[in-house]
């Protein structure tokens, strides 16, 4: 049975791009197959994982708006276990496309029904908004993921996202849960980002992962190499908070096997 997690917040620069690539690496790393869906206009995951998106020709876009099958626009990636469901830009307009269709909340559901049996991990790459495509992707999840930057402003707009899944988990998802609110860019130097850690953890209490995302120059390395950063430098802090993300996520959902051994020298 497949978990399908969400990576959203409207507030763009936070870490959700980042998130998703390497979240969803490490789960494939650890041998859990995985499908990364860019349901981002902006394509980053698709680049960041190494596929220009100008030269895709299948997306989730025609998943959505002509029906065709995800199966024949699921790309393999260079690591082990990790597919990719691309985008491009024709996803800005599916919004406006999506608007006279029937059951357009669920559109998004309906293509990844046709593939989540084959995958232990769903993880979807959200835009920086609140829109329709962002609401397809939090109905089809089972749970949602909510990257926080240590930075000051970090709360602002936190409750409207949340308001917005209290609504789609009401009247489109019931099911729908927060797997957790993750912490990123963090700067242990930085006096700020001790600050927003605590004040984050009183707000949300066990709502916030224990993981910590820390600033790192790997990190920011690794998509211009169209790579993960486990595959770029996987001894590297960025890596290795990844990798603990998803042992924390394989734990809370109880989905823990033999974990295999990860070769630094072949990663």
């Amino acid at each position: 049975m497949s978990k399908i997690i969400a990576l959203a917040n409207q507030k763009g620069g936070v870490g959700k791009t980042t998130s998703s690539i390497n979240l969803a690496a490490s789960l494939a790393v650890l041998e859990y197959k995985t499908l990364l869906v860019d349901a981002d206009p902006q394509a980053n995951s698709t680049s960041g994982i190494g596929f220009d998106p100008r030269n895709i020709k299948d997306s989730i876009y025609e998943c959505i708006i002509n029906n065709i099958d995800p199966r024949d626009a699921i790309q393999k990636t260079e690591t082990p276990n990790l597919d990719l469901l691309p985008a491009h830009i024709d996803l800005v307009g599916a919004e406006i496309e999506m608007i006279n269709l029937v059951d357009r909340e669920y559109k998004m559901k309906a293509v990844l029904d046709v593939v989540k049996d084959n995958y232990d991990f769903i993880i979807i790459d959200c835009s920086p908004s609140l829109g329709l495509i962002t609401i397809n992707a939090l109905t089809a999840a089972d749970s949602v993921i909510i990257p926080v930057q240590c930075e000051y402003f970090a709360l602002e707009g936190l409750g409207k996202l949340l308001n917005t899944i209290k609504i789609v988990q009401s009247r489109l998802n019931t099911h729908l849960e927060i797997e957790g609110i993750l912490l990123t860019m963090y700067d242990v130097r930085l006096r700020l980002s001790n600050q927003v850690v605590e004040e984050v953890r009183t707000h949300f209490e066990d709502m916030v992962f224990d993981t910590i995302i820390q600033r790192n120059t790997r990190l920011s390395e690794a998509p211009s190499f169209g790579i993960s950063v486990i595959m770029h430098d996987a001894t590297s802090k960025g890596a290795i908070n990844y990798l603990n993300l998803a042992r924390e996520i394989i734990r809370k959902n109880g989905l823990v096997k033999a974990e295999p051994e990860v070769n630094i020298e072949t990663v």
